[in-house]
């Protein structure tokens, strides 16, 4: 076999292998235990939702055994399906935290392949996960932040395949040729269009599935001596030049072990596409600061970047269901405008068959403006025109979970309560503390299949 010459993937790889605890900064191990906890939480408050029991009931049709846990179900399953369930539960509520140059849910992929390996394979410490996540995160996020074209297919699931297989491999301890090989069957198997983003289905959710599933596949695969091409970023049918159009992941590739990009992730304060939050806070900050009525308003104008406009400039309707409407900006818009608040609640047929709600969303209007970079999520302007004549503006560059404006850790725990208390079989609150205690110390734990126990009640 002639000998190839390995693209960016080979520095990827080689971070991957080299990074060891002891080279986390301070901010990116605190980062990752924050993200942890979110993500268990959101996975478990998953559980409840649409298709979620269903799914795990079919992969239990699908092949058996008992390798790791269905996240706020309990259920056993092969380590690769309960990946999958999981990763579905993560995505399917839109709560999960999100890297926003990237354009990718960079631990939705990520921490359900990692604890359904760790599960599998028993004693991984905590330390160990910190790192495997950390690096799973870096390219995941990495290479969503090297695109530098707008989305062609899910980016958070066909980036979120390499980061859990990077993930995986670190705890398997693949070296630098293992890693290579674990992420080109990774990408052998990656999916996810963009059809059922701009229809709003729940295949969405569940690409993140397929993707994780496939990268335990794909890490199995390497850890056993299988062979894969080798240039599977850049080479001729790499992935920037089929899941992306562009991109430069050898200029990212430098900035590892330097860059961590857990660090950066944001965390959502409302169940909602990412890129309806802006204009969530924007309403709601207009609404408090000028007692705006919602029956004052004569109508409502959102400027925001074409990505925005295209991800959930969507119309609103009374017989969307909740994948779509949570993708809906004057949904969202009308919806905080009238009760003051977007959580679980505004995503079930009572709140979206609102006959004032679609009233209101049916005189919001949604225009892109053009940012100067084709992945902006930001800014964001609102204009509210009262009835009266009167017009209320507001502008955000920054929107409320960013790193540079984050949740604050009591609103950060309240939503690790609410959605715990959400699942399937909900989280006692009591047990809740003890999971957010563990991960305050996660780095002291022996085994991180107790997290497992703790949210399978």
């Amino acid at each position: 076999m002639p000998r190839v010459a390995i693209d960016a993937i080979a520095a990827f790889a080689g971070h991957v292998t080299a990074t060891r605890f002891q080279d986390l900064p301070s901010d990116a191990v605190s980062a990752a235990k924050a993200a942890i906890l979110d993500t268990l939480a959101v996975g478990v408050g998953g559980s409840a939702e649409s298709g979620a029991r269903e799914l795990a009931e079919l992969n239990g049709r699908w092949g058996s055994g008992a390798d790791a846990r269905v996240w706020g179900n309990g259920q056993p399953l092969p380590a690769a399906a309960a990946a999958l369930c999981n990763a579905y539960q993560v995505h399917n509520a839109e709560f999960d935290c999100v890297h926003e140059e990237a354009v990718v849910h960079a631990m939705s992929v990520v921490l359900p392949v990692a604890l359904a390996g760790a599960e599998r394979h028993r004693g991984v410490s905590g330390a160990k996960l910190i790192t495997a996540v950390v690096v799973g995160v870096d390219l995941a996020a990495g290479l969503g932040v090297a695109a530098t074209t707008t989305l062609r297919f899910f980016r958070p699931a066909t980036a979120g395949a390499f980061g859990a297989a990077a993930a995986l491999g670190k705890l398997l301890g693949l070296d630098g040729a293992g890693m290579v090989n674990a992420f080109s069957f990774a990408y052998g198997q990656a999916c996810g269009t963009m059809q059922a983003h701009t229809e709003g289905s729940a295949l969405l959710a569940m690409q993140m599935g397929f993707n994780a599933r496939n990268a335990v596949v794909a890490v199995d695969l390497a850890a056993r001596g299988f062979e894969g091409p080798k240039n599977v970023l850049e080479g001729a049918f790499g992935y920037f030049k089929l899941f992306e159009s562009a991109g430069s992941p050898a200029t990212v590739a430098q900035q590892l072990g330097r860059r961590w990009f857990i660090a950066e992730l944001a965390h959502k304060p409302f169940p909602s596409g990412r890129a309806t939050h802006g204009i969530i806070e924007a309403c709601l900050e207009l609404r408090r600061r000028h007692a705006i009525s919602a029956d004052a308003i004569d109508r409502v104008g959102l400027r925001v970047p074409p990505l925005v406009a295209r991800l959930v400039g969507r119309e609103s309707h009374a017989e969307m269901d909740a994948t779509y409407a949570r993708l809906s900006a004057p949904y969202v818009a009308a919806h905080a405008l009238i009760s003051g608040e977007v959580g679980r609640g505004a995503f079930t047929p009572q709140a979206y068959r609102h006959a004032r709600t679609q009233e209101l969303a049916r005189r919001i209007r949604v225009e892109a403006v053009d940012a100067g970079d084709p992945n902006a999520l930001t800014p964001i302007e609102v204009a509210i025109d009262r009835n009266d004549g009167a017009r209320f503006t507001t502008r955000l560059e920054i929107v409320c979970g960013n790193p540079a404006k984050p949740l604050g850790r009591d609103d950060r725990l309240e939503k690790v309560y609410r959605n715990c208390a959400a699942g399937l079989r909900p989280v006692p609150h009591g047990t809740v503390e003890r999971l957010i205690a563990r991960i305050d110390h996660l780095e002291d734990v022996a085994d991180v299949g107790e997290l497992v126990d703790l949210i399978c009640p």
